[in-house]
Formats: structure tokens, sequence, C-alpha cells
């Protein structure tokens, strides 16, 4: 659905995006990760038409974006910093919202207030911080658009409304399939929505694999340090952590099922290493052995 093709920007003198290159396939929910100031918001906005590329092409089903009102009716964007519409009520943004998106879905949009109790007569400006990210999350999912993106989506919002999105969000697009982009923080929290996971470093694309495949890849070890530094010294080990003889290894890498077999002979504790930790370790500088 969406071709990335050697993508770069710049602001100034400062590289944010250099060559990006991503396929994303239709139908699936991706995860958009990177530390701060590393040009998730940069490469939202490219996606969505925001701003243009320095170089490069973006096309979504074989048709570049860039003043191109057709391909654009199908990208719906919610942005971080809300809806820059301070004094209109919701009810108007709401409707222009209608009008903006051609899948637009009006009985949705009425669940959907109805389940977050959003008050539509009050003006944009007069409402929590909570209930701003609310009216974006609400017209992100009622525009049914095929390239929905959101930019932080839970700003402002306590833990139960958060998981409340989470669910409608996954319900519905098991209803209504369509392409979904998270860029957030709070990673923990949406490990199981997502499909896959592109992770931005140092201007380029660092890693872009299923969630599946990279848990399955990384693993904490926990004992002895002369019991487990013999059976990973060839792997990628991304954290380390001494407790005087006893040692905790981050590990993102393949073991075998005799290594596990070995480890666990030895006493040694193996566990998952979770998303977030993951994504920390893997954008910090990797640990190696005898580093």
């Amino acid at each position: 659905m969406i071709e990335i093709k050697n993508l770069s920007k710049s602001y100034g003198k400062t590289k944010v995006l250099t060559d990006i290159n991503l396929t994303l396939e239709e139908n699936k929910i991706y995860g958009l990760l990177g530390r701060n100031g590393v040009g998730k918001t940069t490469l939202i906005n490219l996606i969505s038409n925001q701003i243009k590329a320095d170089t490069g092409k973006i096309l979504i089903d074989d048709e570049e974006i860039f003043e191109n009102s057709k391909a654009m009716e199908n990208v719906c964007l919610v942005k971080e910093k809300g809806i820059p519409v301070d004094n209109d009520r919701v009810k108007r943004i709401f409707r222009i919202a209608s009008i903006l998106y051609k899948d637009w879905d009006e009985d949705y949009k009425d669940f959907l207030v109805r389940e977050f109790k959003v008050d539509v007569n009050k003006r944009y400006n007069k409402l929590s911080r909570g209930n701003q990210t609310l009216v974006g999350l609400i017209i992100g999912l009622a525009s049914r658009s095929k390239l929905t993106i959101f930019d932080e989506p839970s700003l402002g919002l306590d833990a139960a409304v958060r998981y409340k999105f989470y669910n409608i969000l996954l319900e519905d697009v098991q209803s209504n399939p369509r392409t979904i982009i998270i860029s957030t923080h709070l990673i923990d929290e949406v490990t199981n929505l997502f499909e896959e996971v592109i992770i931005l470093k140092d201007e380029k694309v660092f890693l872009k694999d299923e969630v599946t495949k990279l848990l399955e890849k990384g693993y904490f070890l926990n004992g002895k340090e002369d019991k487990i530094l013999p059976i990973v010294k060839n792997k990628n080990i991304i954290h380390k952590e001494q407790f005087g003889s006893s040692i905790i290894i981050g590990l993102y890498d393949t073991l075998s099922q005799e290594e596990k077999q070995l480890l666990k002979k030895n006493n040694v504790e193996i566990s998952s290493i979770p998303l977030q930790k993951l994504f920390v370790y893997l954008t910090e500088n990797s640990v190696k052995e005898g580093n």
C-alpha cells in the first residue's frame, strides 16, 4: 500500500532522515518507534503530505502523494499537538471532519462520543488535554481512512481510557480493516496492538520486523557469569548488569534448544525481554562480549 523510496529530509544543515526505504502493507498495525528527535514526527508529516521531502518519493497505492489530493483522501493524521481550531465547538470540528474524510462513519462517531463521554457542545479550547486528545482519536477512528496515523495517541488520558481506546481500535480494525501507524512512547501498553515495528535511529530505518519475531530474539539470562558467557560469547549482547559473581545479560539473538537446555542445566534463568526494554537496549550502543 505504501512505498517510501530514497526519502531524505533536512532542516537547514540538520539532517533528520536520510535515504529511507520502507514498504508498508495494507491492513496492518505498525508501531513507529524511536528516541526523541530521531525523526518520527517528520516521517509522519511526510507520509501525510504535511511537509515536502528534500529527495525521494512516497507512493500510496502506486500514486505519488505530493500535491495529489486523490491519494490524500485516504489518509488521516491525528497529531500529537491537537487540532488548530481552538474556538470551534467540538460538534463543528466533527462536521468539518465528516466533509474531509470520504469514508467518514457518522454513526460510529456518535457511538464513540457516547463511549468516551465527550461534550460536543463545548469549545475545543475549553476541553481538558485528555478530552482534546479524545476528539482527535474519535476523528481518526470514525474517518475509517485506509491509512490512519496516530502520533502519541495517549496524551492526557488515564490508563482506563487508554485501554478502552486500544480495545476499540482492535475491534474496529477487525471489522473494518485498514493500515494503522501508531507512534508512541508507551510501548509496553500497545505491544499487543502492533503487528510490525519500525525503529528509527541515526537518520535511518534501524530495524523493521514483526513483533513476534523481535520478541522471540530478546532474552534475559540471569545466573553465574562463568556459566552464561561461554555459551553466548559470539552472540549479540545488548545489556549487561553485574551482581558480584552473578550477571543479568540482555541478549538479542537466537538460542537453540541445546543452548537453552545447557543454560537451564547450569541454573540460568531465561525470560523474555519486554518490547519497551528491547527498544531501549537496541537504540543504545550495543554491548558486546569483550567490550
